[in-house]
């Protein structure tokens, strides 16, 4: 365990809550889909036969259709995530005019509108507040908004405050901004609210601040019924790792609300892992990650799939072999300034990689570690692994084997090799050899040793500036089980600006690349006298 959950003292007081909550029984599918800030239905796995579709960014009167629907409860696969659906809305908002600006004027504004909201998604009747140091409840006594006790107010409090505990006084984030006093006093506002099936929360930034940051405020289910959650997960610990998850967005805004969609969300997964490493509930966004879909590029934003919310494990890849504020170090420089304008996040990520070896060397670890989570992350044998592109044994009859795989940007795939039992004997080995794309387009490969002790044996393969390279790495049937080869596209170059849900909304110049994998069981002779 990484972080030791800081516990308020007040959050004894309120102990009492969780036994006024029903428990949800444990079931054996998960049924939320792969998004915390919004429903979707169940998917199953990506296929390598069926790229993934990844939408174009919307103009602005769809960032408005798709901010209402995704409210509504009606959203479609195609929508993103309400955080940054209201994200996309309120910059978009100054190019609406007329019927479509007061729309989205509703759209983004508190529950506490209430009558007033034309579209009657705020407060029906008068609300209150409950608060404490950092974070103020909001809550109605009546109508499909209330919650269902004091207690749960006071469970909702505590728990907010103990996330400020853990996000800002102990991991060091910067604390959400001040938003004019608008919720009655610069504390950060969270309303509680009948969201609807499967919708967990939101937060929404509000008024601009410095540079690209601004403050904002939240709004979290009043309940979490099993009725409208049904996934197995109980209303409390629902509440806990939402909380985690929506009060981080809050802490973005404070950095750069402007920020790649997939950097957004992917850090604000990871952070629950830090708040509530009890919990595990960000393992069922794996299926839908680089750990189990290592084709599919790591900045992608799929609303669908949800690829943003599984790549959390980037992040805690990196803090686990670094340390845990090199997420908050990537956030301080999407934020900076730099000689050609800001940072965007795949820049970010490279300046905080500098001093490590490079993005292009730790995404190629990174990549091969994932061909052995169980090795690698503390909690990694239950992370499950991605089954590779292909896979033979090598016998002493069929010593040769090749394929060829294609890959986009910041993506990576593997072929598992394994030997015969008739190379048991002597010393056999097998020879790697690479031929990926030219340099420019920052190829890697690695070979990964799997031993039959259980062990394994990580080797570089290093590759010229015409992408080829050569490795000879043990085979001998006694001592080794397999040989994974983990090849990785690492480009992070872009056309930025080409209205797409990448990162700096561009595309990638070096999508589509082939890797061509040959792999030869070759047997060492021994040195003469």
């Amino acid at each position: 365990m990484r972080s030791t959950l800081v516990l308020l003292s007040f959050l004894a007081s309120t102990a009492t809550a969780l036994a006024l909550v029903p428990a949800v029984p444990a079931t054996a599918a998960d049924d939320r889909g792969p998004d915390r800030d919004r429903a979707t239905v169940a998917l199953p796995p990506v296929q390598r036969s069926a790229p993934v579709s990844l939408p174009e960014q919307a103009s602005p009167r769809a960032t408005l259709e798709a901010a209402g629907r995704v409210l509504d409860g009606e959203a479609r696969t195609a929508d993103p995530s309400a955080t940054v659906a209201l994200r996309d809305l309120w910059l978009a908002r100054p190019d609406l005019t007329g019927a479509e600006a007061v729309e989205a004027e509703a759209l983004l504004s508190r529950p506490t509108d209430g009558a007033k909201d034309p579209f009657d998604n705020g407060y029906t009747v008068p609300s209150t507040r409950t608060c404490g140091e950092h974070v103020c409840v909001h809550h109605v006594p009546s109508t499909a908004d209330a919650p269902p006790s004091a207690d749960w107010v006071d469970l909702t409090l505590a728990t907010l405050e103990n996330t400020y505990a853990v996000e800002v006084d102990q991991l060091g984030y910067r604390a959400p901004l001040g938003d004019r006093r608008l919720g009655g006093d610069d504390r950060l506002d969270v309303y509680l609210k009948d969201l609807g099936t499967g919708l967990y929360g939101y937060c929404a930034a509000e008024y601009r601040k410095k540079g690209r940051t601004a403050s904002g405020f939240c709004v979290l289910d009043n309940d979490y019924a099993p009725a409208q959650f049904p996934s197995g997960t109980s209303p409390q610990d629902n509440l806990t790792v939402t909380a985690a998850h929506e009060f981080f967005h809050a802490v973005q805004y404070a950095y750069d609300y402007a920020e790649d969609p997939w950097m957004m969300e992917s850090t604000a997964t990871w952070v629950e892992e830090r708040v509530a490493d009890h919990i595990d509930d960000n393992r069922q966004y794996l299926r839908y990650s680089q750990l189990q879909a290592p084709f599919v590029p790591l900045d992608a934003f799929s609303s669908t799939y949800g690829f943003q919310y599984g790549n959390w494990i980037f992040w805690e890849y990196l803090t686990q072999q670094y340390s845990q504020g090199l997420v908050k170090k990537a956030w301080r420089a999407a934020g900076s300034l730099k000689k050609d304008g800001r940072r965007y996040s795949v820049q970010a990520v490279q300046s905080v990689l500098r001093k490590k070896g490079g993005l292009a060397k730790v995404y190629a670890d990174f990549a091969a570690a994932n061909t052995v989570p169980g090795l690698v992350y503390e909690e990694g044998a239950a992370y499950g692994v991605a089954t590779p592109a292909d896979a033979a044994t090598l016998t002493r009859a069929a010593r040769s084997w090749k394929k060829a795989v294609r890959l986009d940007h910041l993506a990576g795939d593997s072929v598992r090799l394994a030997p015969g039992a008739d190379l048991s004997g002597g010393r056999w080995r097998l020879e790697v050899r690479v031929d990926g794309p030219s340099r420019s387009a920052s190829p890697a490969a690695t070979a990964v040793v799997h031993k039959l002790d259980g062990t394994a044996k990580t080797m570089r393969v290093r590759l010229d500036r015409r992408g080829k390279g050569v490795s000879t790495v043990p085979f001998n049937a006694a001592t080794v089980a397999a040989v994974t080869v983990s090849v990785a596209n690492v480009s992070t170059r872009y056309r930025c600006g080409r209205k797409t849900s990448l990162a700096c909304a561009g595309e990638s110049r070096d999508d589509d690349r082939k890797f061509t994998v040959h792999t030869t069981a070759v047997k060492k002779q021994k040195r003469g006298r």
